[in-house]
């Protein structure tokens, strides 16, 4: 009896007084070495006690230039999607996006690295022990070869039954520069299947870019679950917009879970 209202009596309700804050431009945008690739989706951010519900910022201007001297003006093909159909990226060049909006304009660069490809790609597994439950887990696994030459940043983006994956899988070539290197696909929450279709993007990325889904992969959990003390990850944008923008060469596999 004792204990008990020891630890009734030390109980306390503690209120926090978590302050709103001015909507802030929230932007996703890439360009790659591939058509038709180049796209910016802006929303605007919420407090913490609204819905979950971005809106989208509709009338923008949007402008990419691509280094050497040649500008286009991005049209807006759905409510705040906007997008180039007359252009792909070239690798080597840094290109440069420009958001007006509501006032204010918001600047970020990134240089296109050159393309890495895909050697193989191949299905492994891991047996399931009694902690783990009975069967085993399937994934795969993607091999290439890291270029000569140190700052090498790579994400990779798996798309499953021709649906694109959450999960944000990130590698370098810190201690690799130059080897083969071979990369597990491993999911936390779910094995694949027998005759799931997969398909493993390795994009090549610049290092703005890599420390901003490292960060975002620290807040949101990654793969083990949340490192770090929620926070909004650097963002490459000037002007208080969050996001990015990510000039990358992708080269992709694909393999038939057996």
């Amino acid at each position: 009896m004792m204990i008990v209202v020891i630890f009734f009596s030390c109980t306390k309700v503690v209120n926090f007084n978590l302050n709103s804050s001015s909507p802030r431009l929230i932007v996703e945008s890439s360009i790659s070495d591939q058509p038709s690739s180049c796209f910016v989706k802006l929303t605007m951010s919420v407090n913490y006690n609204e819905p979950n519900t971005f809106p989208a910022v509709n009338g923008a201007s949007v402008v990419l230039y691509d280094g050497t001297g040649n500008t286009y003006t991005m049209y807006e093909a759905s409510s705040g999607v906007y997008t180039l159909q007359s252009i792909k990226g070239i690798p080597g060049r840094t290109y440069t996006l420009s958001i007006s909006a509501d006032g204010k304009t918001y600047t970020a660069t990134s240089k296109m690295p050159d393309p890495v490809s895909i050697d193989t790609i191949y299905q492994g597994r891991l047996l399931l022990g009694p902690y783990g439950g009975n069967g085993e887990l399937k994934f795969v696994t993607v091999n290439y070869h890291d270029p000569p030459g140190k700052g090498n940043y790579y994400r990779f983006v798996e798309k499953i039954n021709r649906v694109v994956q959450k999960e944000i899988f990130l590698d370098d070539d810190l201690l690799r520069d130059g080897n083969l290197i071979a990369q597990n696909i491993i999911r936390a929450d779910t094995s694949l299947k027998s005759g799931d279709s997969v398909r493993v993007f390795l994009q090549t990325i610049d290092k703005n870019i890599f420390n901003y889904f490292l960060q975002l992969s620290n807040v949101t959990g990654g793969y083990n679950g949340p490192t770090a003390t929620p926070a909004n990850p650097i963002s490459n944008f000037s002007g208080g917009a969050l996001g990015y923008f990510s000039a990358y060469a992708v080269r992709s596999k694909s393999i038939i879970i057996r």
